[in-house]
């Protein structure tokens, strides 16, 4: 009886030992989490009842000249999950349900599929979004079933009303709108504003507390840009390039066009495009055929490739077009006159290296410089780059802009390629335009400088910065870069344009009622792959200006790579007289016709001119001017076609529009 007593008491002991150490870790445990851990534990109960909410700033509007809307910040709708709030329940069963619930009711309203909904909202994380970019009515039919976890925000999206139109300057933004490309990236921290803050106390549904406090920070939206491109004229510039390269199956057709007398960029355009509201898919299906089929470090390669805009970043060689600044600093250094003669024999020596006249069989012979222009004459402008020696040659270069980066406001501009010590042959060729390479932007500003008495502009995209009321906040002022040529020399210039479009080689350009002035360029492009020498490929391109008493207007288009005739006079020349027509009439520039002007366009006939002698890409030009159209046949290459005979023959009267036919044998 004692010793059962004694087990008792003993078992007594032990349960009141274990009841006094278990209070005593107890209270421990209560001191450490209310003491030590308390602050920490508070600052997570007050998380969990804060719901901070996203305020995203509206991008800024992009505007054309007239404030025409062409980019705007369409608003929208996202829907975020909290997946603990999401997995709510008393049971796990009934979380599971919930989880199961939910994700049937979103993927039915998104129309997307269940799992992957499912996936998302049972995530490990904090906040998910579950879809982004939906109208009001689905953001309703989800806020009307009160999903636990789910919640609706106000969003922005990146909208570019007229698709296609001007995306390679406009550019593009990510998923979250961060200027991608473009203008969009160039002013980026412009445009996107600062976003704002809704922070406010919640229970575990999102309901708020009566007792909770809200702090709303207001988003600062971004600044709008007003550019310097007319909606008008880009609309006439890109449908030209896309008529021409219809006409001319080119691999792509470039253009611009500029104010000489401020910079102003009025319009900028090339093919293929691609639709800013869905960067990453091309407008071709079968290029998004070949885009699927490639790697992931190869797509953005392609992307890159697809919202490049070569008109400022590229380079090219020029051609003839580049020999208008050979003319241009030989006349200001004193090395030629306008009505100096030159004798051309059809090729010329350098040293031991022949270089040879496009007229090899019945050279042009004796020419002032203002028909060797015309012609297109090499030997000349070798004579005339051998005059200005290699050092005044490369200080030109550097008047020009050739040798630096315009500073063009738009993100990774070209820089042009020049040798570093040519020798003769070398600097004799870069004289016509060769063994030089430019990027569009830079020849068009410098032969600008002729229409604006010899002031290089810098070129300009973005005129002024708006707020969202339309109020100008900043005026970006037209810059003078400097003087390239005295005012004479300029004048000089303008009249040996306009003499290549009247009487030369570039008539195809030509439009009646106005003074308009050109030079064509057909160059080879160099080979690929570290290959030496040219291929068969060409750089066709036309550069002019109108109208030539008081130029408003300077336009350079290049087809790249046309097939069958290949010369800028039946390329890009025909595609600059369809701008050049549209927007002389868009600037309210009336024609001025002579009274043998206007008798020449009542008639119904012509007068065939004398084409024997001359070169087919002349001939073109010419009969381009006179709305004549030609037919050559002969068994020589393009490039070697000398016309011999013509039907009908020089003198006769024929309808307007009518053919004209021309053999080289």
């Amino acid at each position: 009886m004692i010793k059962s007593l004694n087990k008792s008491k003993k078992r007594l002991i032990f349960v009141m030992a274990a009841t006094c150490i278990f209070c005593v870790a107890l209270c421990f445990r209560t001191g450490w989490i209310q003491i030590v851990k308390g602050e920490e534990y508070s600052r997570m109960a007050v998380q969990q009842q804060i719901r901070d909410v996203p305020i995203p700033a509206r991008r800024g509007m992009i505007y054309d000249t007239n404030k025409k809307e062409l980019a705007i910040s369409a608003v929208c709708y996202s829907v975020w999950a909290r997946p603990a709030n999401v997995r709510s329940g008393d049971t796990e069963q009934e979380k599971l349900d919930n989880v199961d619930r939910t994700a049937a009711v979103l993927a039915k309203i998104l129309e997307r599929d269940k799992k992957e909904i499912k996936e998302l909202i049972t995530r490990e994380r904090a906040l998910v979004k579950v879809d982004k970019y939906l109208d009001k009515k689905t953001a309703d039919k989800i806020r009307d079933k009160k999903l636990t976890g789910i919640e609706i925000a106000e969003d922005v999206k990146r909208y570019y009303p007229l698709g296609a139109f001007l995306a390679h300057t406009l550019g593009s933004v990510t998923d979250d709108n961060t200027g991608l490309s473009g203008l969009e990236l160039r002013y980026d921290k412009y445009l996107s504003g600062v976003s704002g803050r809704w922070i406010k106390n919640t229970d575990i549904v999102g309901n708020g507390l009566s007792y909770g406090d809200d702090t709303y920070y207001q988003a600062e939206n971004g600044l709008g840009l007003v550019l310097t491109i007319d909606e008008n004229i880009q609309h006439y510039v890109e449908k030209s390039i896309a008529k021409v390269q219809k006409n001319t199956n080119a691999d792509r057709v470039m253009a611009i066009m500029m104010s000489p007398k401020t910079g102003d960029i009025l319009a900028l355009a090339q093919t293929p495009e691609f639709d800013p509201n869905d960067a990453k898919t091309p407008l071709s299906k079968s290029e998004q055929e070949k885009l699927n089929a490639m790697e992931d470090s190869e797509k953005m390669e392609y992307w890159n490739s697809m919202w490049r805009n070569s008109l400022i970043s590229d380079v090219y060689e020029p051609g003839s077009t580049f020999k208008l600044l050979t003319t241009a600093m030989s006349l200001e250094e004193g090395k030629t006159t306008v009505n100096s003669h030159f004798n051309c024999t059809g090729s010329i020596m350098v040293g031991k290296t022949k270089l040879s006249c496009w007229r090899k069989e019945n050279p042009h012979g004796y020419q002032t410089l203002e028909e060797a222009v015309g012609n297109s004459c090499n030997p000349v402008f070798v004579r005339l780059a051998q005059r200005m020696g290699k050092d005044k040659f490369y200080n030109y270069m550097e008047t020009f802009g050739i040798a630096e980066k315009t500073g063009v406001d738009f993100p990774g501009e070209g820089s042009a390629i020049l040798q570093k010590n040519p020798g003769p042959v070398d600097l004799s060729t870069m004289g016509y335009g060769q063994g030089v390479a430019v990027t569009p932007i830079q020849l068009i500003t410098a032969v600008s400088s002729f229409g604006n008495n010899g002031k290089m502009m810098q070129p300009r995209l973005v005129k002024a910065m708006v707020d969202e009321k339309g109020n100008t906040v900043k005026e970006f002022d037209p810059k003078i870069v400097r003087q390239t040529v005295s005012k004479e020399t300029a004048a000089e210039m303008r009249d040996i344009m306009e003499f290549v479009v009247e009487k030369g080689g570039a008539g195809t350009a030509k439009v009646h009622g106005y003074k308009v002035g050109g030079k064509t360029g057909t160059a080879q492009k160099p080979r690929g792959n570290g290959q030496k020498g040219y291929s068969n490929e060409t750089y066709s391109s036309f550069i002019g200006m109108a109208p030539m008493d008081d130029p408003q207007v300077t336009v350079l288009v290049i087809a790249d790579n046309p097939k069958g005739i290949k010369y800028g006079s039946q390329t890009a020349a025909p595609g600059a007289k369809m701008i050049l027509q549209d927007t002389l009439r868009y600037l309210d520039l009336q024609p001025k016709l002579t009274a043998q002007e206007k008798e020449e366009l009542n008639k119904d006939e012509v007068t065939v001119p004398n084409l024997v002698g001359e070169g087919l890409e002349e001939a073109i030009g010419i009969l381009g001017g006179m709305s004549l159209s030609y037919k050559a046949t002969g068994g020589a290459q393009e490039e070697n076609f000398l016309i011999r005979s013509q039907y009908p023959k020089a003198g006769a009267k024929i309808e307007k529009e009518g053919t004209v036919y021309l053999y080289n044998q």
